[in-house]
């Protein structure tokens, strides 16, 4: 394919009109010019024609990027870049053209930022090799990604598929745009920002160098980003095959191996994209499940959702433990995990009934209720008088009896099983 010509793809009026709008579905923060998504079309309406003719003759500068710090669940933070809005939508245009070029290259197991491709295929595959008789697991690790890409390699790989001296001076401007740190401008020497909408792409231009070795090799692996994992038949091949791949990834790509995270086990020992796998003696092969870790983040998100101090109304906090649980089931549902969800419910509807118990303040009014709900007079007086015991009450006295599972459904809970049972897909 001739990529000589590319930049008059990218300003054409389809790819643009395109690229407009799916930044706009994208939504997303200010970058440092303080632009809003909302205010972009108006903006694109007067200087439109001036941002093409820049990007023709190579004067188009891309602004630094805002620096965002998120802490990391496992402690640390992570570091993200927000592009300005005018930028996000360059950057899309020139990724809309490069995709279906590189998309070409790209290995059938790279399931990472790529079209019609999620985490669970990833995952599934990984299922499939460790059931073909691959017994260990080489975990890799790789060290600040996205901070420590070296632009000369980057760029190098990306100059031998794209031969458009003006797309090409694009993309190396995005990468060289700086970052905004409290408002101190600081150079951006390696590395290409998360947060950018070409940066997913370049992430996978880079580390495809990774797959075509490891396919050289004729080794079976997975990769969804930076999270590789290779699958090998003996405890020998994976040391064998950690050192080798480290070697490579470290020394011709320039980038860093983490070795504290990095390591070699077997399906039952490791974590990858926030599942666990175990093996089934009855199936007689390994399955997935959510990992302990990603079960205890779900339960840290509950119970800020149920905290009873948290002053908002009990509809307002069943509707954020919808999202939570919709959100969770849908990305963990080709996993077994059918008494998790029974465990997890029963302790979410014990977290709302001490909810409703304290909504109903006084003993005289906690007593009308439960009468209300169907428990005798002389049980339902003694019960609002109980004092502290809120625990007991709504774990297995009065509260369980009289706020069941089917009222809390009927006043809009989404139970965790029957979601999971509606949404499963079995692996």
């Amino acid at each position: 394919m001739d990529t000589s010509s590319l930049m008059e793809q990218v300003l054409s009026k389809d790819n643009l009109n395109a690229a407009y709008l799916q930044v706009v579905r994208n939504k997303g923060a200010a970058g440092v010019d303080g632009m809003t998504v909302e205010e972009l079309g108006a903006y694109l309406s007067e200087n439109g024609e001036s941002i093409r003719e820049k990007l023709r003759t190579r004067k188009y500068k891309p602004q630094p990027v805002r620096r965002v710090e998120i802490p990391k669940p496992e402690g640390g933070t992570r570091k993200l870049g927000v592009p300005t809005v005018v930028d996000r939508f360059v950057q899309q245009a020139v990724a809309q053209v490069l995709t279906p070029i590189f998309e070409e290259q790209f290995h059938d197991h790279s399931y990472g930022f790529r079209p019609n491709r999620c985490a669970q295929q990833a995952v599934l595959k990984a299922l499939e090799m460790m059931n073909d008789g691959h017994s260990w697991v080489v975990d890799i690790d790789l060290a600040k990604f996205f901070d420590t890409v070296d632009h000369d390699k980057l760029m190098t790989i990306f100059g031998r598929t794209i031969k458009d001296g003006d797309v090409i001076s694009v993309v190396r401007k995005f990468l060289v745009s700086g970052v905004m740190i409290d408002d101190e401008y600081e150079d951006t020497i390696v590395g290409t920002p998360q947060g950018g909408n070409i940066s997913p792409l370049l992430a996978n231009v880079m580390l495809n160098e990774v797959d075509k070795e490891l396919e050289a090799r004729g080794l079976d692996f997975v990769r969804y980003a930076d999270d590789l994992i290779i699958m090998v038949g003996s405890r020998q091949a994976a040391d064998r095959v950690m050192k080798s791949i480290t070697r490579f990834i470290e020394e011709r790509l320039g980038l860093k191996v983490n070795g504290e995270k990095s390591k070699v086990d077997k399906p039952k020992g490791i974590k990858y994209l926030g599942f666990g796998f175990y093996y089934d003696s009855f199936a007689k092969g390994y399955k997935a499940r959510p990992h302990p870790k990603a079960a205890a983040k779900f339960r840290e998100q509950m119970k800020k959702l149920t905290c009873r101090s948290w002053g908002v109304s009990n509809g307002y906090k069943v509707k954020k433990l919808n999202q939570l649980i919709r959100g969770w089931i849908n990305y963990f549902k080709i996993g077994s995990m059918k008494g998790l969800c029974e465990r997890l419910d029963s302790q979410i509807r014990y977290r709302l009934r001490m909810c409703i118990w304290k909504h109903w303040k006084t003993p005289q009014n906690r007593a009308k209720n439960l009468i209300k709900l169907g428990i005798s007079r002389k049980y339902a007086w003694s019960t609002a008088y109980t004092g502290a015991r809120i625990a007991y009450v709504c774990q297995r006295g009065a509260m369980n009896v009289a706020v069941t599972k089917e009222r809390l459904t009927r006043f809009g809970l989404v139970s965790m099983s029957d979601y999971y049972a509606e949404r499963r897909v079995t692996c």
